[in-house]
């Protein structure tokens, strides 16, 4: 019997994700509560939000940072906002526009995203562009992150052209994560004591 060739990045990968899955669980839910929120105010005083047309963000899941209420705001200032829906066939996603948090439903992963028949975000129809709120278990100081593993963002962002915000508590940002040639960089960091620009 053959056994699949040793992947040393992706071990490098799993092992960070367990270390801070395991330490992210750890953080009592009312400094959680602290910390996103002032994650979302610090969001909403960025200039890259303030002139986007578009708002890009995820609902998130276990104890991924909170970023729900970036979207209220978004949409109380007639900001257009989207959603990511993922395609568990290709690994891929697309962004469909909400017109309220109650356009979510628990679907694909168990995770809460837009139906199919809603509007699909086409970048090339937004002359003033979009923000992308990105989740990651952990960054690095150069702006790149750790995700999941599924590669949804990677390969979503490939293709994107306005302002990458990585969402991360102070504390998870490390010198280096691994990564391959096909992990995408943010543009800010942004997290509960700062607003980080990656170099």
């Amino acid at each position: 019997m053959n056994t699949p060739p040793i992947n040393p990045l992706k071990e490098k990968k799993d092992r960070l994700r367990q270390q801070y899955k395991a330490l992210r669980a750890d953080i009592p839910a009312e400094e959680r509560a602290r910390r996103d929120a002032a994650i979302c105010q610090s969001a909403l005083a960025l200039v890259s939000f303030r002139y986007a047309d578009v708002v890009l963000l995820y609902a998130p899941m276990e104890e991924e940072i909170d970023v729900l209420p970036i979207a209220e705001a978004a949409l109380q200032k007639g900001k257009k906002v989207a959603f990511p829906r993922c395609d568990p066939e290709n690994k891929s996603m697309e962004y469909h526009f909400i017109q309220s948090l109650e356009d979510l439903s628990i679907s694909t992963y168990g995770i809460r995203e837009p139906a199919a028949h809603l509007p699909i975000y086409d970048q090339s129809a937004y002359s003033h562009g979009a923000v992308c709120f990105i989740p990651g278990l952990v960054y690095d100081r150069r702006g790149y992150r750790l995700g999941y593993g599924k590669g949804f963002y990677d390969r979503y962002l490939s293709a994107f052209h306005g302002c990458r915000i990585g969402v991360v508590y102070s504390d998870y940002i490390i010198p280096e994560v691994p990564k391959g040639r096909f992990d995408i960089r943010c543009d800010i960091l942004l997290t509960e004591k700062n607003v980080r620009v990656p170099r």
